[in-house]
């Protein structure tokens, strides 16, 4: 069991700082089987303080087509939740930061709910995130969580109906993880407004706030962590890793995460 959970550290010694933090997204197994380590140590170098490895899946909830792509392509490749915790295991002595699940609630429930939040824990993750997991059913999983000292999210919305919300902020370990709009993943062109959103998630909890969703440049990034705790970019980061070349892919994830780090 870990006594105290390096989600809560990093978020922790930020405040202390009056820092921010980038949470990038990958998905695991993309562009190529082994891509995984050289980069998480690539992000870790460029500035992130958590990141988040999508565990692929075949029928993605609320991503758009760049993550749903690339997990399809994770897939085809071989990409199991087995074979990523092994990479994870492999690498994470040689991180400081944070690391996170981001697994569909099915692959949770075929390996076992207690057992695969198990096997998290011992590869080495911090924290896991179900976005589409049933508030009804959350509790055990929750429970199995908070016994190995791990983070624990699921996603609101700006639509999330106030009740509902308030049962998802109360259950909680680590941080929220709030939708800067409803709908699919994907890179938009304007800054997310999201003043008026984090204000009523903040009226009700002193969780650090992580904000997703089409966040891609460096001024998504000052729009979000000037009310938020964490900016998190995923398809534009997902997006530049695509193409033929694993090692340029890492190249060009690490430029675009050192440009938003920058920002914060």
């Amino acid at each position: 069991m870990q006594s105290v959970n390096r989600i809560d550290t990093i978020f922790a010694d930020l405040r202390a700082g009056n820092r921010k933090a980038l949470m990038p997204f990958v998905v695991a197994g993309f562009p190529a089987p082994n891509t995984l380590a050289p980069t998480l140590q690539s992000l870790q170098k460029a500035g992130s303080s958590i990141v988040e490895i999508g565990i692929p899946f075949s029928d993605p909830i609320a991503d758009g087509p760049v993550i749903s792509q690339a997990m399809h392509q994770a897939l085809q490749q071989g990409a199991t939740p087995g074979s990523i915790l092994q990479e994870v295991a492999a690498i994470r002595s040689k991180l400081t930061i944070g690391i996170v699940a981001m697994v569909s609630v099915s692959i949770v429930q075929r390996q076992g709910n207690e057992k695969f939040v198990h096997a998290l824990a011992d590869a080495g993750f911090d924290g896991i995130i179900i976005p589409d997991l049933d508030l009804d059913c959350a509790a055990p999983l929750f429970a199995a969580a908070k016994a190995r000292g791990m983070s624990m999210s699921m996603l609101i919305s700006p639509l999330t109906p106030p009740e509902r919300m308030k049962k998802i902020v109360a259950l909680c370990r680590g941080f929220v993880y709030l939708l800067s709009r409803a709908g699919i993943t994907g890179e938009q062109t304007g800054a997310p407004e999201v003043a008026e959103f984090v204000k009523r998630v903040r009226a009700q909890t002193n969780l650090p706030l992580a904000v997703g969703f089409g966040i891609s440049t460096p001024e998504h990034v000052r729009a979000v962590v000037r009310h938020a705790d964490a900016a998190i970019v995923g398809s534009a980061l997902v997006k530049l890793m695509a193409g033929d070349n694993a090692k340029e892919a890492v190249v060009r994830a690490e430029k675009l995460t050192q440009e938003l780090a920058a920002a914060l």
